[in-house]
């Protein structure tokens, strides 16, 4: 991996934009678990969906999202993602 990296710099430069935008992600993720409560992760995670595909191109059908998977998404229970 390392040596195809070296050479290949177009492949080199999407994957180290993929990682950066992925460790973004996950520490915007961190950030929404300490600070936020269930309801705003849950529209943050519910505006995330919403955002599915590339604004250039969006996607013409959402997947089927259920309320234990946002439950999930937001680690709280479907209880609470129905109460919200």
């Amino acid at each position: 991996m390392m040596r195809v990296l070296h050479s290949e710099h177009a492949l080199s430069d999407r994957f180290m934009s993929y990682i950066l935008l992925r460790n973004i992600r996950i520490e915007e993720d961190l950030i929404d678990q300490l600070f936020n409560s269930s309801e705003k992760r849950l529209a943050r995670t519910l505006w995330l969906l919403a955002r599915y595909g590339k604004e250039s191109q969006p996607q013409k059908m959402l997947p089927k999202v259920s309320q234990e998977m946002l439950a999930e998404m937001n680690c709280t229970t479907r209880a609470r993602v129905n109460f919200s």
